[in-house]
């Protein structure tokens, strides 16, 4: 039947994993890169570097699996999203470094937006909240920043991508520049119900329409590659969230997963027509296979496992992220110590770019093991705020909540999330569940699955947790925390 290689492009690292027909990973490999601070609030990575991180741990994963290019069926993509690359046509070099999702130089002139009124309008256009989180701002200032951009850009001689087109074009050498509506209805420049660029939002935000790429379906050939060694299709692309809630196998409406990657993402699948929040959730695309496009409700939260990267190598409290788990069980609670972790700001539902981190209660007796505990549960209580919200927007209550990411490996957090929410947290055997998806969407489109039956016939249960804290405890840890999040709103208003 062929495997699937599934690159990952992550915030942090670039992934690749060779999946075989039965989504089981028979290879995988992984390389950091460079994370680059030019001042307070700037994030930006070289998308130079990300492509050569990319091209080497497709060769090693491949290597690893013990496979060469003509064992590989296809290709399939999944990228941190929002993440913003221009790039000159003809020469195919970056005209600046990626601005990455979590970068908030663009805050005030969201804010400026904001007060013009036009937050309402483009949630109605795009489904998101007016924030210098997604794309659209990110492309304005670099075409505002880099000399002669804006002029080059209408002159037809710039692209535009998040990172799956810009990988897409480097893989295929510059033939094919396209995105799939997942990634494209995260730039603020889609219009949600008809899946095509938006005339307004590009004026809005000055976009030239000559920059863009094409938007296509999450599933189907986009052209090939050569440059692995044989001509391999390049079949599935989706957003990292949206991959993971294909690849937890959500296909249907109400079931939602959570990813503990850098940031939290959950996801509700909605359904074929997009669900409006009154809670500042995020209506976003799902995916589109063949004709038929379904949606999701979305709730991001900025810092997760990132936390767990601060008490590494600001604070220095762990020498790895695996040795926050014991250090946290160490205690038998945080000690009465509350750690927001809004070091950009916070997310959904609050969408404050001006909260600041904060650790509230700390006392002579606070140990490192207590600042642990309490950096595992913030992600736990942020979590829990946004799927609050969410059951309220959707009217479905969860049943239960599927889980993948990095961090959903931690026993201890897994738990204090399914005290929290009151309902079971299901860990599935493949926690790699971002990778997964895309590899899904590459199989369906050429012929390793043959539809969504066989996919669900995959998944399978690691471990479920189930609640054990009483529902009075659980609700007085809330309201603390609600007290730390109060401290740290509008810090640097």
């Amino acid at each position: 039947m062929g495997s699937i290689l599934a690159l990952d492009q992550g915030t942090t690292s670039s992934r690749a994993i060779v999946f075989d027909d039965q989504g089981v990973a028979r290879g995988t490999a992984q390389r950091e890169f460079r994370q680059v601070f030019p001042q307070a609030g700037w994030v930006e990575h070289d998308p130079e570097e990300i492509w050569k991180t990319t091209r080497v741990v497709a060769s090693e994963a491949m290597r690893a699996a013990g496979m060469t290019a003509g064992d590989i069926a296809g290709i399939g993509i999944t990228n941190q999203r929002e993440t913003t690359v221009v790039w000159n046509r003809k020469t195919g070099e970056p005209i600046a470094n990626a601005i990455v999702w979590q970068d908030r130089r663009t805050a005030d002139f969201c804010d400026e937006l904001k007060t013009r009124g036009l937050a309402q309008r483009v949630q109605q256009v795009t489904g998101l909240v007016i924030d210098a989180y997604f794309s659209a701002s990110k492309v304005r200032w670099l075409l505002e920043h880099v000399k002669g951009a804006r002029e080059q850009a209408q002159r037809g001689e710039l692209a535009f991508g998040t990172i799956d087109s810009w990988l897409v074009w480097k893989l295929t050498e510059g033939r094919v520049h396209v995105t799939d509506v997942s990634n494209a209805s995260r730039t603020m420049l889609m219009n949600l119900e008809s899946g095509q660029w938006d005339a307004e939002m590009l004026g809005l935000f000055g976009v030239p329409s000559a920059m863009l790429p094409e938007i296509r379906s999450s599933s189907e050939v986009y052209g090939e590659t050569r440059v692995l060694g044989r001509t391999i299709p390049i079949a599935g692309i989706a957003g990292d969230q949206q991959a993971a809630l294909f690849g937890q196998t959500c296909f249907r409406e109400g079931l939602a997963k959570n990813t503990y990657g850098t940031g939290c993402f959950m996801l509700m699948q909605v359904g074929d027509k997009p669900r409006a929040s009154r809670h500042q959730l995020l209506s976003t695309v799902a995916w589109r296979q063949g004709k038929k496009t379904e949606y999701a409700l979305e709730g991001s939260v900025f810092i997760g496992g990132a936390v767990v990267q601060w008490l590494r190598d600001g604070l220095g409290i762990i020498k790895s992220a695996e040795e926050i788990e014991k250090l946290a069980a160490s205690v038998p609670d945080s000690g009465g110590v509350y750690l927001v972790p809004a070091f950009a700001g916070l997310g959904a539902p609050h969408w404050d770019p001006y909260a600041r981190g904060t650790i509230m209660g700390i006392t002579r007796g606070t140990t490192a093991g207590h600042l642990a505990r309490a950096a595992l549960e913030a992600i736990a209580f942020q979590v829990a705020d946004v799927l609050k919200v969410m059951q309220e927007d959707s009217g479905v209550m969860i049943r239960e909540l599927r889980v993948d990411g990095g961090a959903a490996r931690n026993d201890l957090l897994m738990q204090f999330q399914a005290d929290l929410l009151g309902v079971p947290v299901v860990r599935p055997r493949v926690t790699e569940t971002t990778a997964l998806g895309a590899a899904y969407l590459a199989g369906l489109a050429v012929g390793v699955w043959k539809n969504r039956v066989d996919l669900e016939g995959h998944w399978k249960v690691d471990r479920v947790f189930h609640p054990i804290m009483k529902k009075d405890e659980a609700a007085e840890r809330q309201k603390w925390w609600e007290k730390a999040l109060a401290r740290a709103r509008e810090w640097q208003k």
